[in-house]
């Protein structure tokens, strides 16, 4: 990641914050000094002094001379309501398909143009992934993307299509034109596909979830080894899944989204 160019007065204390939080997304979970004054492009004094006040607050833990996520963040993540609302109802329905099919399956919602992972189960003989439980991913190479962008505000729509479009594989959607010809294969079938978009050997699909307001509020996938897993015999599970769960957002009052936690997040992700 390229650092900014900016002078550092112009940045709030918070925005300088945000920042540094900002990078232990496309880590591996902990993030030295050096590597978060490379990162950002910040002085090295004032991300030592950041460093040290949000251990204090515990936003942040220090591991030996490298830092991570702090236990802080991950409670207020799950006061979120969209997230803990849609996991709450998800989550079931997840553990039924992996326990099923022993593929990878998972719960995404989008963010500025990418998939943030809010559940995942990992397959027992199915590829490992990097894509990990609040980690991202380009949302046009991800089946889960796609599914998301197809229902979405014509403007989130053109906000991805607009901007460069990574290539990930030699299947990688890489033309905005192209990309805007497969989300409208996509609301015609329900489902999207990831045909090796992501990786190599990868294949996926996921259906949409839809909120209780009537839009997409995130995406149920299954992937697993391209050749190995059948798309064709999955796909029905997958949308019929999704579907359930878009029933139970419709059924479910928004008030008991108070005090809701994903107290079973951490079997997810094994």
């Amino acid at each position: 990641m390229s650092p900014i160019h900016r002078n550092e007065g112009e940045i709030s204390a918070l925005g300088r914050a945000a920042l540094l939080l900002k990078e232990f997304r496309s880590s591996d979970g902990t993030l030295s000094g050096a590597a978060l004054v490379r990162r950002t492009g910040l002085p090295k004094s004032t991300v030592h002094r950041m460093l040290h006040e949000l251990v204090r607050v515990e936003l942040l833990e220090q591991v030996g001379s490298s830092y991570r996520l702090g236990l802080l963040l991950f409670e207020l993540g799950q006061m979120t309501p969209r997230q803990s609302r849609l996991h709450r109802a998800a989550h079931p329905h997840l553990a039924a398909l992996h326990e099923a099919t022993r593929h990878n399956v998972g719960l995404a919602v989008l963010d500025a143009g990418e998939v943030i992972y809010v559940d995942l189960f990992r397959g027992r003989d199915a590829p490992r992934l990097p894509q990990r439980t609040g980690g991202r991913w380009p949302a046009h190479a991800s089946c889960s993307g796609k599914a998301i962008l197809a229902f979405s505000d014509p403007d989130q729509v053109r906000a991805v299509t607009a901007a460069s479009l990574r290539r990930l594989t030699e299947h990688t959607i890489v033309d905005a034109a192209a990309l805007g010809a497969e989300l409208r294969r996509v609301r015609e079938r329900g489902v999207a596909y990831d045909r090796r978009e992501s990786f190599p050997n990868v294949a996926g699909v996921a259906a949409p979830i839809i909120g209780p307001d009537g839009r997409v509020a995130g995406a149920l996938s299954m992937s697993g080894l391209a050749g190995r897993i059948s798309l064709s015999r999955v796909e029905a599970a997958v949308r019929t899944a999704a579907l359930t769960v878009s029933r139970q957002l419709a059924r479910e009052p928004v008030s008991s989204d108070r005090g809701a936690t994903c107290q079973d997040s951490g079997q997810a992700n094994r």
